[in-house]
């Protein structure tokens, strides 16, 4: 009699389990997200704090069609390999309803072809390489933050008004700063018909021997440089060609460097007067961006970086996503991103029907150093949409799969 009860007791817990489970399952929307968290963690620290902001502003307020949403992150060692692995463990053992991430352009195209392939729906938050959404781009893929191309447009105008003639390229020899610099030239060539480029650098990413380069850019006596690095190399180069006088006299464009991520490490040596893109987080007077400002400091006391904005952002996307189809089913959710408008910390965001990128924009303005650290005091805001080739390049480059 007692095996009988022991036994029921053992089949009605299991079935509670079971149904506890389910009731779990119905009452979240996972995501399965996919970085490089080990690998940069200077940039996603804080894209997972801006991240975890707007699933907690989000869950707090009932979360999307009162379910919460509920984040599966791994980290993808830097490896297209390896997220492939992860993004098949996500998707097949912890059943995400949406695959999201990335900030390593190769990997970002490792998933790209994997949401093709396994026809799940993939919104890519931060690769730059535009291939994630023209050449290799499919139906299935969207992308949040603006490409390579964007970036390398958004500055033409101010370099174009220096009206310097001789330019010099340092740029780190793989696809993205290969992309970046190709963009420069096309668009400077018709802004600036007679301009020259005298000099080009390409290092290998991670590996500048900035003494070297330094001289070689000297060598050429530019009038102007336009500069890709970033990172460690960016800090090496920085320091470099400011101890060899590099920069004195000469203009400097510079993608990425008025990020709080690359000024940061550079402290009282980063650059002043540079023209870069970048994130002037403490100058940005709209109430879209006061309120996220506020909440960040607030919960983490600490400023946000524009990698916290990318992760705030994404989890913001996805909830209107979702919102919008009516539920997670991946036919609608494609249906539902096409077009689809939702507020971030930058304003309005659209999701452009012809290319699956997001017009989320870009901020250029000059570098400074202020109380012995490098800081973008303020920049001027260019709509995404605005940054892009003619519609007729797109169609060219758009994979219709």
């Amino acid at each position: 009699m007692n095996r009988v009860l022991s036994h029921s007791v053992r089949l009605l817990t299991a079935s509670l389990c079971l149904a506890a489970a389910g009731a779990h399952a119905q009452g979240t929307i996972k995501i399965g997200e996919i970085n490089s968290y080990k690998a940069l963690p200077q940039n996603l620290v804080p894209y997972k704090q801006g991240w975890l902001l707007a699933q907690e502003e989000i869950n707090a307020a009932g979360g999307v069609l009162g379910k919460k949403l509920e984040t599966i992150f791994r980290d993808d060692n830097a490896n297209p390999g390896d997220a492939v692995r992860m993004a098949e463990e996500l998707v097949a053992r912890e059943n995400v309803d949406i695959l999201s991430g990335v900030t390593l352009s190769h990997v970002g195209l490792a998933l790209t072809d994997f949401a093709k392939q396994k026809k799940v729906f993939f919104l890519a938050s931060g690769p730059l390489s535009d291939k994630v959404v023209w050449d290799q781009g499919n139906r299935y893929t969207y992308r949040l933050r603006s490409g390579t191309y964007a970036l390398s447009a958004s500055v033409i105008a101010e370099a174009a008004k220096l009206k310097k003639k001789r330019w010099a390229l340092i740029y780190p020899n793989y696809e993205y700063g290969q992309a970046a610099v190709a963009a420069f030239k096309e668009n400077m060539k018709k802004a600036q018909p007679d301009i020259e480029f005298v000099a080009e650098q390409s290092p290998p990413l991670g590996k500048i021997d900035a003494g070297a380069v330094s001289q070689a850019i000297a060598d050429a006596r530019p009038d102007a440089i336009f500069n890709v690095m970033f990172g460690s190399d960016l800090t090496k180069l920085a320091r470099e060609g400011k101890t060899r006088g590099l920069f004195e006299g000469r203009e400097v464009v510079s993608l990425l460097t008025g990020e709080p991520e690359y000024l940061d490490p550079l402290k009282g040596d980063a650059p002043s007067g540079w023209i870069v893109t970048g994130y002037p987080y403490a100058n940005i007077d709209t109430p879209e961006h006061k309120a996220f400002l506020a909440a960040y400091q607030k919960k983490y006391n600490d400023y946000p970086r524009l990698n916290s904005v990318v992760g705030y952002a994404t989890v913001k996307a996805i909830a209107a996503g979702v919102r919008k189809a009516g539920g997670t089913d991946t036919e609608k959710l494609i249906a539902a991103f096409k077009g689809l408008e939702f507020s971030s910390p930058f304003g309005p965001v659209v999701f452009r029907p012809q290319d699956n990128q997001s017009t989320l924009g870009i901020f250029v303005g000059r570098t400074a150093v202020q109380d012995g650290k490098g800081v973008m005091p303020s920049g001027t805001y260019l709509d995404g949409s605005k940054l892009q080739p003619s519609e007729e390049q797109i169609r060219k480059l758009r994979n219709p799969s």
